[in-house]
């Protein structure tokens, strides 16, 4: 019987040493597939790293070939933009350089392209024509392509891959206000980004008497005013010159600037114009021609690297979702597959259509776009492809060539995105920012991190209207912890119904606002209301340090209340102090309800002043001066681990360094962990 249950013991465990044979090889064989799986994937991984770097070396040679290949006779047109404060004419002015020969029944060749109005060369020559017979300019441009953005902050922030769109500027200054907050604000801007700019002194026709000579250059029309006008016009063209100067900025009128002033680069030209009756409006196209040709001509030259940015991203019924973009460089066709930048990523698509409007603006019938099969830069157009709805304004274009590698061109589009993704706050506590497009994203994710005192972290941002699904993702930080930052802001954006309606429930605030500074005053003002507040609150718990000695001449009461003459020898003594005597084994004396000094109350005496205190004890009304305490012993605030901690995080900017050095004494004295 034994030697048959031994037998059976023994087939037993060989049997499971078989079974666990079997196991183990089949472990083996999985982790051997698993590794192998996982090198195919490395190395697929490596290849398509090494594809995506030739990709970009290839592209980045051609793009240096081409860069080479420019020509000074090969020029593209000139961006313009206008800037200034509200009501100095931009909008007017821009209408009045748009339809100077609508009269005779035709916008001639003025065509109105995507969010810019766009000049042929013949036109340009035709309204300068007045003025060119006694300026002599030989215009070479093809064009001009000034934006219709009046006064858009983002504007200057559209940056086509690291560069910035406008190439030129006009600054509208009213003559008769001089320059206002928003001049000022743009002036910095232009002289950042080191865009060149002519000062258009507009509302010339106010001066006092003015004989209006409709769309004359200005010389002509100031020959024909009396004596006084031309007076009071120089006068207010010599204080807004004064005015510039202020910021920096030299400048004289046009004509009278000589030779070594147009060569001085940071010399402004001033123009004055009327942009209801038209006067100067020539010399502002002239002149802007002139710059361009003389100064800019460098990077005017056209170059065959695509350079495009979306301007906005609109739905057309008949077409669908279209993307206007702006082609400041290079060529798009149709056909081409081209990449755009999404929140989720790279976008590849097939350019459907490449449309323009016709050369008759009033037409906004969707039949009569003009279809094109290229574009050359620079000129706005409309796209027409698939999947375009989560485009991003202010994003660049790209298109994949025959010889590049699709996953160079996506990362490059990305690039601009995932630099800012890359500066979002880390700790994941922070705002959420949207913005109209991306440079404006930038624009005001910079001023949040680098011109506001303390920064603003942001920890989602977002481009377009706001949803309600971004409310839901920002309010989950108020179960961080962190409610204040359960916060929009909003830049130049919509606000959609619903979204307002849950921000409501769930407690997010959504500041919106057309200008960055705005927006920035009304998230302060909301901090400091929430940190005043938040003071209020912690007041009872956090206790200042201080150190007091007892004036034994200055006793003016002994107990219940006790009021005593003190100085301040470490520290800040606030009402509502708890005092109380370490020498005595901690023996409190009671609280600080009032500080006077020469017969006025106050809430607080700082290191080295002598005051009177009183003190009340409820705990304890029989404490009292000279019998369990006295002026040999020195008073100290009774702090705790709580007091502190409210100090550290309600107080910090109240105390100075050897303040909490104080703190780390007392924290010696209490045995404070």
């Amino acid at each position: 019987l034994i030697e048959k249950e031994k037998r059976q013991e023994q087939e037993r465990l060989a049997r499971l040493g078989k079974e666990r044979a079997e196991r183990e090889r089949i472990e083996a064989e999985k982790l051997a597939e698993l590794k192998a799986k996982e090198e195919e994937e490395n190395k697929q991984l490596l290849l398509l790293a090494q594809k995506r770097e030739e990709g970009k070396k290839r592209r980045l040679e051609q793009e240096k070939a081409n860069l080479e290949a420019r020509t000074r006779d090969d020029l593209r047109c000139p961006i313009v933009v206008i800037m200034g404060h509200v009501d100095t004419g931009k909008t007017k002015l821009l209408d009045k350089i748009r339809k100077t020969n609508v009269q005779e029944g035709e916008a001639g060749g003025i065509t109105q392209q995507i969010g810019a109005t766009y000049f042929e060369k013949k036109t340009l020559l035709t309204q300068t024509e007045k003025l060119n017979e006694t300026e002599k300019f030989n215009l070479t441009l093809p064009g001009m392509l000034v934006i219709d953005t009046p006064g858009h902050e983002s504007f200057t922030n559209l940056r086509s891959r690291g560069s910035s769109l406008c190439d030129v500027a006009i600054l509208v200054v009213d003559l008769m206000h001089g320059l206002e907050q928003q001049t000022i604000e743009s002036l910095t801007m232009l002289r950042k980004r080191g865009t060149p700019f002519v000062v258009a002194l507009n509302k010339i026709d106010r001066c006092y008497d003015w004989k209006t000579c409709k769309d004359t250059p200005i010389r002509d029309a100031l020959k024909v005013q009396a004596e006084g006008t031309v007076q009071e016009f120089r006068s207010r063209a010599d204080s807004a010159k004064l005015q510039l100067q202020e910021q920096g900025v030299n400048s004289n009128i046009y004509w009278e600037m000589g030779d070594e002033d147009w060569t001085n680069s940071d010399f402004v030209p001033l123009v004055p114009t009327s942009a209801v009756t038209g006067e100067g409006v020539q010399d502002i196209l002239l002149l802007l021609c002139q710059i361009a040709q003389r100064k800019l001509w460098r990077q005017l030259m056209w170059c065959a690297n695509l350079q495009a940015t979306v301007l906005e991203v609109k739905a057309i019924d008949g077409l669908g979702m279209t993307v206007d973009v702006l082609v400041v460089n290079g060529y798009l066709r149709e056909g081409d597959k081209a990449v755009f930048c999404t929140l989720d990523g790279p976008v590849v698509t097939e350019i459907r259509g490449l449309l323009t409007p016709p050369p008759s603006r009033e037409m906004r019938i969707k039949s009569e776009y003009i279809h094109h099969k290229e574009i050359k830069g620079a000129l706005g157009v409309k796209l027409i492809g698939n999947g375009l709805e989560k485009v991003m304004a202010g994003t660049p274009v790209m298109v994949v060539g025959e010889y590049d590698e699709e996953e160079d061109i996506k990362q490059e589009v990305m690039s601009d995105l995932s630099r800012l993704q890359d500066k979002l706050s880390t700790d994941k506590k922070g705002v959420m920012v949207q913005a109209s497009t991306l440079g404006a994203l930038e624009a005001l994710l910079q001023f949040l991190r680098e011109e506001t005192k303390p920064p603003i972290p942001v920890s989602a941002i977002g481009i377009g209207t706001i949803h309600k699904r971004d409310v839901t993702k920002i309010s989950i930080m108020n179960e961080k912890g962190a409610p204040e930052f359960a916060t929009i802001l909003a830049f130049d954006v919509p606000v959609e119904r619903d979204a307002r309606e849950h921000a409501n429930d769930v407690n997010v605030r959504i500041f919106t606002a057309d200008i960055i500074y705005h927006l920035f005053d009304q998230f302060t003002r909301f901090m400091e209301q929430l940190t005043e507040k938040r003071r209020e609150d912690a007041a009872g718990i956090a206790v200042f340090p201080s150190i007091v000695k007892i004036l034994p001449q200055h006793v003016f009461n002994q107990k219940d209340p006790i009021i005593v003459g003190v100085e301040v020898v470490e520290g800040i003594l606030k009402v509502g102090t708890p005092l109380c005597v370490p020498a005595l084994g901690g023996l409190t004396v009671g609280v600080v309800t009032s500080i006077e000094c020469n017969g006025r109350e106050q809430e607080t005496a700082k290191k080295g002043t002598s005051v009177a205190i009183k003190i009340v004890n409820e705990t304890n009304p029989t404490i009292t001066y000279g019998r369990q305490f006295d002026a040999s012993h020195s008073l100290y605030s009774q702090l705790s681990r709580a007091s502190i901690d409210a100090l550290k995080l309600h107080f910090k900017d109240k105390l100075e360094n050897e303040d909490w050095r104080l703190v780390v004494k007392l924290k010696k004295v209490f045995n404070i962990i």
